[in-house]
């Protein structure tokens, strides 16, 4: 059975920066797309960025400049570069990956931005 694990959420000032990182629980082949996604409290879960195996990578507009999504095929590990942290970006920050058509996610970890 294939499962993500995030790491690096926190709790961090306003202006400060974290580095979250996806990976499975075992190496395997064929994922493809990868992405960050993010749920705050009494909102939708929304798209953070993503990532293909190619490199092509898509950001929410908000996001274009602070946050940068990278990853690492040999590891299927994906990062996600969070600078300049503002207060609305807190909530919880899940990874998706598809595997032969078929969605995985993380548990999700917790990132809290204080004023």
């Amino acid at each position: 059975q294939v499962q993500l694990a995030e790491s690096g959420g926190g709790l961090v000032q306003a202006g400060e920066s974290l580095r979250l990182s996806c990976a499975p629980s075992r190496n395997i082949f064929g994922i493809g797309f990868m992405g960050w996604y993010r749920q705050a409290p009494g909102k939708q879960r929304e798209l953070v960025a993503s990532i293909t195996s190619g490199g092509t990578t898509d950001y929410a507009d908000s996001l274009k400049g602070r946050f940068t999504i990278s990853r690492d095929n040999a590891k299927n590990t994906m990062y996600l570069q969070m600078n300049s942290l503002k207060p609305e970006d807190t909530g919880v920050y899940y990874c998706k990956a598809l595997r032969n058509g078929f969605q995985y996610w993380g548990q999700g970890t917790q990132v809290t931005v204080s004023t």
